[in-house]
């Protein structure tokens, strides 16, 4: 059995081609994901019927009352939901949440 042997050309074309923006999906926006629970009860544009807007929120507002309810004892739904995340994972929601609102990420540091 003989083996064929690539050439050096050849597997520098297929590795432009894999490395093409075209071929590769771009990583979602930081906090996107994380964030992606929230929209199920604060809607995706953050002011969903029924609950507490978070549409217009500071991301450093938005930080806070997610940290408050992290360390409160548990009250409600959020308490629970909060808990479920680090620190830095709800600053990352809190940026996210924050300047998909129309409100400037401005947040404080924890």
């Amino acid at each position: 059995m003989q083996l064929k042997t690539i050439s050096p050309r050849y597997l520098i074309l297929c590795g432009l081609a894999l490395a093409s923006p075209h071929g590769a999906q771009a990583a979602p926006p930081p906090g996107q994901l994380l964030a992606s629970q929230c929209a199920q009860c604060h809607g995706t544009n953050g002011n969903g019927p029924g609950f507490d807007e978070v549409a217009g929120k500071s991301a450093s507002e938005l930080l806070k009352d997610l940290l408050e309810m992290k360390r409160r004892p548990v009250e409600g739904i959020m308490d629970r939901q909060a808990r479920g995340y680090t620190d830095a994972q709800i600053k990352l929601i809190a940026d996210y949440l924050a300047a998909h609102s129309g409100v400037a990420a401005a947040t404080t540091d924890h």
